[in-house]
Parts: structure tokens; C-alpha cells; sequence
């Protein structure tokens, strides 16, 4: 990994790598997520699956949460090493007119993001650490929907997250083809196809997550 990381390339590789990682990991979270809003019964069946299954938790949660340290990590890394390459800031340097606004702010969509995901471990996976490891309560298949409902009670938590996922699809919107092509897929003939499925992944996923805080809150 240190080899992997000790260039320019390399890290953006690696970035890249953990990117599509976390591509994977919005897709199941909205689908497991989503359900909540057509039933309680298989929601609560499916938030139980995945926080009792030794698997998730002892093998795949510790990697996802890795996974997001090292990529905004990564990210913060690759910022200041391009700031530093690029020293003196020409005045008339038109940034807008070569690239958007997005591509070229990536560090700050990434930050507010990163700070979304500790408000979301606040709200849901401390909480879960707490039940079940803390107090070491008797497991309850019933809880978890009444306990995503009560989440989205307040106003501003849903103006919160739904600013959130707003900056998330901006974000994918640039990293998801970013990322196709640090591994090198700069094909021109896949590129139309990585920026359209990339377009519509930074739309779809997103919205999908606002449609989930929305629904709870209408339907206190």
C-alpha cells in the first residue's frame, strides 16, 4: 500500500479504487434503505440482517469504515500536493471556462460530505453500538424502523442531509468518471457510457436518499 500511495498516480489510483468501493456501498445502502418507505416489516427484516450478520459487522463494516476515512484522506492528501506543484496563481487564469465548478471543488464537496457522514454515525451507528454492545440489550427484530422514523422528526435534520445528499450527487457527478479513468478507462469509446451511467448514478442515488428523509418526515 505505501508503494501504491508514494506517487501521484498512485495515489490517485488508490483513490480511485476506494471511490468505486463506496459506489458499491451507496447502492446497497439505498436499496436496504429505501425499503422503508414501502414496508416496515421487510425494513425492519433487512436493518436486522445487516446488523446482526457476523459478516457485515465484523468484516465488512470495519473495511467500509476504512474505506471512507482513506478516501477523503486520500483526497485532502492530493489537494495540498496539487496546490503545492502549482505555487503561483495566475491572474488571469479563467479556471470556469476549462472546467466546472464541481471538478474544481471537489475538497469542498468531499469535506462537507466527510462531516454528513459523522452527523449520520451520530445518528444511526452509535446509537447501534451503544444498544447492542453497551447496554448489550436482548436483540428486537420490531425496532429499527420506528427508530429511522423518529431520525427524521426535526426539520433540520432533513434540511441537513437533504443539503447533503445535494453536494453527494455534485460530487459523483465528477468523481464517479474521475475515477473510471485514473484506472484507466479513457477509452473513447466507453467514455460516453461511463458519463452517462455516471450522470444518472449522481441522480438516482442521491434523490433516492432524499425521498427516504422526506417520507419520514411528512409522515410523523
Amino acid at each position: 500500500m505505501a508503494g501504491l500511495t508514494s506517487s501521484t498516480i498512485g495515489r490517485k489510483y488508490a483513490m480511485a479504487l476506494s471511490a468505486m468501493f463506496l459506489l458499491s456501498f451507496l447502492v446497497i445502502h439505498v436499496s436496504s434503505n429505501i425499503t422503508s418507505i414501502f414496508s416496515v416489516d421487510v425494513y425492519n427484516e433487512v436493518a436486522h440482517f445487516m446488523g446482526y450478520n457476523p459478516l457485515v459487522q465484523y468484516a465488512l463494516q470495519p473495511v467500509l469504515t476504512i474505506g471512507i476515512l482513506f478516501h477523503f484522506i486520500m483526497g485532502f492528501i492530493l489537494e495540498i500536493k496539487n496546490n503545492k506543484a502549482r505555487p503561483i496563481k495566475y491572474a488571469n487564469n479563467n479556471g470556469s471556462a476549462n472546467s466546472t465548478w464541481v471538478s474544481r471543488n471537489m475538497i469542498i464537496s468531499g469535506a462537507v460530505i466527510l462531516a454528513f457522514f459523522a452527523l449520520h454515525f451520530y445518528d444511526f451507528w452509535f446509537p447501534e453500538l451503544d444498544y447492542k454492545f453497551i447496554q448489550a440489550n436482548t436483540p428486537d427484530e420490531t425496532r429499527y424502523w420506528d427508530e429511522l422514523h423518529h431520525k427524521f422528526h426535526d426539520i433540520w435534520r432533513v434540511v441537513l442531509y437533504v443539503i447533503s445528499f445535494v453536494l453527494l450527487g455534485m460530487h459523483l457527478a465528477h468523481g464517479f468518471q474521475s475515477s473510471f479513468q485514473s484506472v484507466g478507462a479513457r477509452h473513447p469509446k466507453y467514455t460516453p457510457v461511463i458519463k452517462a451511467v455516471g450522470f444518472w448514478f449522481s441522480v438516482i442515488v442521491p434523490l433516492g436518499f432524499i425521498i427516504i428523509a422526506v417520507f419520514h418526515y411528512v409522515t410523523q
